[in-house]
């Protein structure tokens, strides 16, 4: 309904929903919707039904324009988190519409009951893409952790053990979980530059996340290298007989490097011609490239 419907927020009309013209602030938006009639049950039961039958766009409108109150009710208490009171609301509006489209009347529910799920789960979704730069919260469980902890938050301190027992045992979490996401709530946002051109500029996160050494790609290269010549390197020889181990290891893993075995001294050593211990050689190798596979 977000990408097909009319009622989709655009623009600096992003709260008006209908409205004719520019409502100009948020303080006129909410004294707007305030005033509009809410629908008695007859009402919206009737409406729901034309939506839901034969799909008017019309019934659909009015039944998100009689809730609009609602969405300003429910946006209202997320201001704690510090993002636009009318930002909240539009995001709230967006998850009204997706519960007046999925709004069934038989099933005996009110809509502003169905809704509040809906609208919640809109704003929760906004506050937690919006509210750091990295997310604090990306499991059910982190999110509904994150919600409680920031309303029972007495104060911006930190919490007293006392307290994180409380909430852990309240929200049936461990401890552990109550104090690690405190302290993802409590930590900040900081610049990748220094603010200044002096010598604290090497200090600044930039200076070392710019470092090849550090970079993501080149440290897990790095420590699939060290898996590959240690645990896959000998997995490979073992997957060889005695025999064709014996010419790879004196042929490429001597231990001083160009003092490799040649194919006449392997060939001497097993009584055999140069041309087979090449072709053991080529035959090894191969096995073992294919040993090696499932740990590139």
């Amino acid at each position: 309904m977000r990408a097909q419907s009319a009622l989709v927020p655009q623009g600096n009309h992003a709260l008006a929903l209908g409205f004719p013209g520019n409502l100009g602030n948020i303080e006129a938006y909410i004294s707007a919707v305030n005033r509009i009639p809410m629908l008695t049950h007859d009402e919206e039961t009737s409406l729901a039904r034309r939506l839901r039958d034969q799909s008017d766009l019309g019934a659909a409108q009015k039944l998100v324009m009689s809730h609009l109150r609602l969405v300003v009710s429910i946006a209202r208490g997320y201001l704690g988190y510090g993002l636009p009171h009318a930002d909240l609301i539009q995001e709230g509006n967006i998850g009204l519409m997706k519960a007046v489209k999925r709004f069934d009347p038989d099933q005996g529910v009110r809509l502003v009951s169905y809704a509040m799920h809906w609208i919640k789960a809109e704003i929760h979704e906004y506050i937690l893409k919006n509210w750091r730069l990295v997310k604090v919260a990306t499991t059910k469980a982190q999110r509904k952790l994150f919600f409680n902890l920031r309303s029972h938050k007495e104060s911006l301190d930190a919490m007293t053990p006392a307290q994180v027992d409380d909430l852990a045992r309240e929200l049936n979490v461990k401890r552990e979980d109550v104090i690690e996401m405190e302290t993802r709530m409590s930590g900040h946002d900081i610049a990748l530059d220094a603010p200044s051109d002096d010598e604290d500029d090497k200090f600044a996160p930039i200076a070392y996340l710019s470092s090849d050494a550090n970079e993501p790609t080149k440290a897990l290269e790095a420590r699939q290298y060290d898996r590959l010549q240690s645990e896959g390197l000998e997995a490979a020889l073992e997957k060889l007989d005695p025999r064709s181990r014996r010419i790879v290891e004196a042929r490429w893993l001597a231990n001083d490097e160009g003092s490799g075995a040649t194919l006449h001294e392997l060939a001497d050593e097993f009584g055999v011609s140069a041309e087979r211990i090449r072709q053991i050689e080529s035959a090894a190798l191969k096995k073992m490239k294919g040993a090696l596979a499932a740990y590139t």
